[in-house]
């Protein structure tokens, strides 16, 4: 397993955290939000997904990675 932490701009309540990580969790990885810090960790599998793909399930939720 593989872990990333990515800035994300746009996050500011429980529903945020709820849209990325439920959006990151279609791609069979699993992801902690923290609107403090503007930060997701992610832990996911190379095998299954990659950055390029959890940055993109991301901006489709309607945030931005910075």
């Amino acid at each position: 397993m593989q872990n990333i932490t990515l800035n994300v701009e746009g996050m500011s309540c429980g529903h945020c955290v709820n849209s990325v990580e439920g959006a990151v969790k279609t791609l069979g990885a699993s992801a902690k939000v923290n609107l403090d810090n503007k930060a997701v960790a992610v832990e996911y599998d190379e095998a299954k997904t990659s950055v390029k793909a959890i940055k993109e399930v991301i901006e489709e939720a309607g945030y931005t990675v910075v």
